[in-house]
């Protein structure tokens, strides 16, 4: 694979415009080569092209500056190479790169070729640097997060007598002892300036202290005699020093307990409701053991967070750096000079290759990981913090075709088609959502870090179709079963066993669905739950991206809930015993007929003003009203095929109407960011991933033709070859397609807005709140 295209997949998408854009320098250096070529094919003039090589260009950023003149002599003019010269702007190091002289034809590009080299280096620099503050700024908040955990557990080792104990005062000793001087250079100013500094690798000595101390009551002894004995001659230079934490700053965890609070990280409807009614939280230290788990089971998914974050940093560094390489190199070779040993020079002693700060933190995070939270295991450790990334596996491949080849058997009965059109619907939209990872992945659009799952545990395309496809082949082997369907010619009666395969095929699904042992991709089964769950419970809980992306998928399954309102109707009343249907003469059917169409929007207008509720913005408002049209529209259309008469025929296709409009330039305008007037892309967007602009305007076309297809139930189209029946399951077919078409568009919307703010990384909530009140005060 050549550099180019490995370099554009190892970049983190989120910041790919931060990385050096190899592919424009690499066309300048093409554009040069072939100029070179065309000037070896036609030679000029002795007196003109004397005249060009004395000619030095003055151009942006690329010329010697601060009164340090370069002459060079006329027989090095073509072997001179490229000079770094490193400026110091608003307290950052800005780097000019220059070519003092160069020939007129060849010079007018490499003039551009390196001013677009210097804006890249500088660039990435910047960017390096203020990731780097970043991490060092939030490593110094794991830091007060750890000591909080160690009095934790300490306290709950030990609940009573926790002061006057001396194996107590042993370990506070011990606490107090430790220094974090090691960090203290690494660390940016605005870190170091507060009165706790990141040092993660000097708490495994406070645990290796307390197994002692817990182990002996000698050593209780001695280590609190050593406390009392005066300091040794390294001791007092190490408190001379500037970068040292002199111990009397440090608190002993007790004083650490004195000023955390526990956070309420989970949030239950309970809690909920006692935020909206002003209830005060208790939020004072409970210390049980089922607390302290709950405390290191989110510290350690905020340490293998922030691990992988420092490992992305690394590779950001080291792929940037190797870019500088591959295309000084390039120039080399083109140009017969030797640019590239001066500028790697300066890109080594540059913050981008001379910072070690990442790596050492690496380190420390590595082996307090180890400590902590994997029994001292490094290789249990290692396998936590550096999670793999999914293989593909050719049994899936294999599997998904022999289903895919299962699945092209029709056949069709009476009853089969209200009872089976549930598994269709589902079969279908996980053909499309299938689709959409593809896409996802083709043009590198990071949907695992916007639904937050885990890494490793993400279903690509194949799994997906897997999944489908066997869904498919257990329902047409269900299909099968019912055309054996024999009839008792003396008590005129179906056998009932037969009519049972459609609910055994439901009852399947759902117990694998529930299944708790570890088969069947168990961590998505039970991530697909839990949002379900937060959808129903849609205003007592937080609302996050999977949660509504799912209730606006459950939106477009109406009729998939209605064939579910069937099946228990068919099943409860009776109705397959003779094989056949009298749901529909039932009023409690007929009423829950409203009911279930409704759900799916009223959950997505609840979930809507709960975000309304909390981040005040009235955008949500608009949001949810339009989702309360179309629980209208759905209304009235279900009392209109109820009750045919021309009153609520008008009344369902104004509100229809209204519906699909609003819902329509929703979803162009807010969901997918197009029709922007000024864009550089007439009627799209800014950026667009998929290079063909006629991709944008049909998907905008067909959404709105989807998007008008359910006006034909208050329209009343009818079509001769066509049963009523099938009519309406064409049209729930036509929606699931819109919205898998919809879906492509949001996330890439979604994707590109992480990608203009950076952001890269989830926000894991954090345990332990210190009362800032508090921290003054010491400080």
């Amino acid at each position: 694979m050549k550099f180019g295209k490995e370099f554009k997949a190892q970049m983190v998408t989120e910041w790919q415009e931060a990385y050096m854009d190899y592919h424009y320098l690499k066309n300048l250096l093409k554009e040069l080569q072939r100029f070179k070529g065309k000037n070896e094919r036609s030679p000029t003039t002795s007196a003109r092209l004397q005249r060009k090589l004395t000619l030095v260009r003055a151009f942006s950023g690329l010329t010697q500056r601060h009164n340090h003149p370069t002459t060079p002599s006329p027989t090095d003019v073509e072997c001179q190479d490229n000079l770094v010269n490193s400026v110091e702007q608003g307290g950052s190091g800005v780097y000019e790169i220059m070519s003092p002289i160069l020939k007129a034809e060849e010079g007018e590009i490499e003039l551009v070729y390196f001013k677009r080299l210097d804006e890249e280096f500088n660039k990435v620099v910047q960017f390096y640097r203020s990731k780097v503050e970043e991490v060092m700024n939030e490593a110094a908040l794991l830091n007060k997060q750890m000591d909080a955990l160690i009095a934790f557990r300490v306290k709950v080792r030990n609940p009573q007598g926790f002061m006057d104990s001396s194996v107590e005062m042993a370990r506070l000793s011990v606490d107090v002892a430790t220094s974090t001087a090691a960090l203290s250079a690494t660390t940016p100013s605005a870190a170091r300036s507060s009165r706790r500094i990141f040092d993660i690798g000097t708490i495994e000595e406070v645990e290796e202290e307390i197994s002692k101390i817990e182990q002996s009551d000698d050593v209780e002894f001695s280590v609190a005699k050593d406390v009392e004995k005066p300091k040794t001659t390294k001791q007092s230079s190490q408190e001379g020093k500037p970068n040292s934490i002199r111990a009397s700053t440090r608190p002993a965890p007790l004083q650490v307990l004195r000023s955390v609070k526990m956070n309420n990280t989970l949030e239950t409807p309970r809690s909920t409701i006692k935020g909206c009614l002003n209830v005060p939280q208790c939020r004072e230290m409970n210390f049980t053991r089922e607390n302290l788990e709950k405390v290191q089971n989110q510290l350690k998914r905020a340490f293998v967070e922030f691990y992988h974050k420092l490992r992305l940093l690394k590779s950001y560094s080291f792929m940037n750096t190797l870019a500088f390489s591959k295309i000084m190199k390039k120039y080399d070779k083109i140009t017969s000079k030797h640019a590239s040993k001066a500028f790697l020079k300066k890109v080594d002693d540059s913050y981008l290759g001379s910072s070690d700060k990442v790596t050492k933190l690496m380190e420390r995070v590595e082996s307090t990981f180890i400590k902590h939270f994997s029994n001292s295991n490094r290789g249990k450790g290692m396998k936590i913090l550096r999670q793999k990334a999914k293989k593909e596996k050719h049994k899936v491949t294999f599997t998904l075709g022999f289903f895919a080849g299962c699945s092209k058997e029709r056949n069709t009965c009476k009853t089969c088609f209200p009872l089976y059109s549930f598994f269709g619907f589902i079969v279908l939209h996980m053909l499309m959502y299938a689709g959409n990872i593809y896409f996802w992945q083709q043009y590198r659009v990071n949907y695992s870090f916007i639904f937050g799952f885990k890494q490793g545990t993400q279903l690509g395309y194949r799994e997906v179709f897997f999944l489908s496809f066997g869904l498919s082949v257990l329902a047409q082997a269900s299909v099968l079963s019912n055309l054996d369907l024999e009839m008792d010619p003396k008590t005129k009666s179906h056998q009932a066993i037969t009519e049972l395969v459609p609910l055994a095929l439901l009852v399947l699904v759902i117990a694998i669905l529930f299944c708790p042992f570890n088969i069947i991709y168990r961590s998505s089964r039970f991530f697909f739950l839990t949002c379900l769950f937060h959808c129903i419970c849609a205003p007592l809980y937080k609302v996050t991206l999977p949660d509504f992306f799912l209730a606006d998928q459950l939106t477009s399954q109406v009729q998939a809930f209605r064939s579910f309102e069937f099946f228990l109707c068919y099943y409860g009343m009776g109705d397959y015993r003779l094989r056949q249907n009298t749901c529909k003469r039932n009023d409690a059917y007929n009423a829950f007929l409203f009911i279930v169409a409704a759900v799916p929007y009223w959950c997505r207008f609840l979930q809507c003003l709960r975000r309304l509720f909390e981040e005040k913005d009235p955008m949500q408002g608009y949001n949810g009203l339009k989702y309360f049209s179309t629980v209208v529209a759905v209304s009235v259309r279900t009392a209109y095929s109820l009750n045919r008469g021309l009153a609520w025929r008008i009344v369902a296709f104004i509100s229809s109407a209204f519906a699909a409009v609003f819902s329509t330039y929703w979803d162009l305008v807010f969901d997918w960011g197009l029709l922007q007037k000024h864009s550089k892309n007439p009627w799209l967007r800014d950026k667009l991933l998929i290079p063909y602009k006629s991709v944008y305007f049909g998907a905008m076309v067909l959404n709105v033709l989807l998007r008008l297809a359910w006006l034909q139930t208050v329209l009343n189209f009818k079509l001769p070859f066509l049963h009523t029946e099938a009519l309406v399951t064409i049209v729930a077919c036509l929606e699931i397609i819109r919205r898998g078409i919809w879906n492509f568009f949001r996330i890439e919307n979604e994707h590109l807005n992480n990608v203009g703010k950076y952001r890269a990384f989830k926000s894991v909530p954090l345990p332990f709140n210190y009362d800032e009140e508090d921290e003054e005060k010491d400080e």
